[in-house]
């Protein structure tokens, strides 16, 4: 079974590039897609390996023709996903992984009702702000912009009970097996036979369901400050 879009979605912070990364190492058949972005090129990143950088001008132009998936903008600057990278990984038959935020994750599930989506959190707001300064160093983050994705991510765990799963990155190793999980999980449900370790890999990815992994994840936003989850 081909043209399953997974989409992850994670406060900046969280680990999100590195089990993506780590997910399309281990699982074969499944495409990333590139966005494409008007912000500045941050550290050692590249054009057409993190993000493809354009201007504004280029990039509403790509909204005028309507070429992309979808798109939003975050902080000033726009990003989106290119229609193009779900077609040419359907010709190829093969899987889609889109790395994208909330606002654009509600776009391509209204697009496509069949997307998987996967909201990765951090265990607290503690942790996520430590990871957010030892980050700091190297890529010259100001306090001033790390508070600012701190109030960020508050609103975006906001919106965890919008996502098919829930997985909480506290552990490396066990979040890579986890995502991974429900990565095949979903190929195992679109196919048309089972073994035992296909039933192994379920349970497991059944594990960080939202109703499964809700009570958590309402924990997780309570250390941002919020008692109940806000009304959308």
């Amino acid at each position: 079974m081909s043209g399953i879009v997974y989409i992850i979605s994670a406060p900046s912070g969280s680990g999100k590039t590195t089990l993506s990364n780590e997910l399309l190492r281990q699982v074969p058949d499944l495409e990333f897609s590139i966005s494409y972005t008007t912000r500045k090129p941050r550290g050692q990143e590249k054009n057409g390996r993190e993000y493809f950088f354009v201007s504004t001008q280029e990039f509403e132009r790509m909204i005028e023709q309507n070429q992309f998936l979808e798109y939003a903008c975050v902080f000033g600057d726009y990003y989106g996903t290119a229609r193009r990278f779900l077609d040419d990984a359907k010709s190829k038959g093969k899987d889609l992984l889109l790395d994208i935020d909330v606002q654009g994750a509600r776009q391509v599930k209204e697009k496509l009702p069949d997307a998987v989506s996967i909201f990765i959190l951090p265990p607290s707001r503690e942790v996520l702000e430590q990871r957010l300064r030892d980050r700091s160093a190297a890529d010259r983050i100001s306090d001033e912009v790390i508070d600012r994705r701190l109030q960020a991510a508050a609103k975006e765990i906001a919106n965890y009970r919008k996502y098919d799963y829930i997985l909480v990155n506290d552990r490396l190793e066990e979040s890579q097996g986890q995502l991974r999980a429900i990565v095949l999980a979903e190929r195992i449900h679109r196919s048309s036979s089972r073994s035992s370790t296909d039933l192994s890999i379920i349970r497991k990815a059944e594990d960080c369901r939202l109703h499964n992994q809700g009570p958590r994840a309402q924990q997780i936003l309570a250390s941002f400050g919020f008692s109940t989850v806000p009304s959308s």
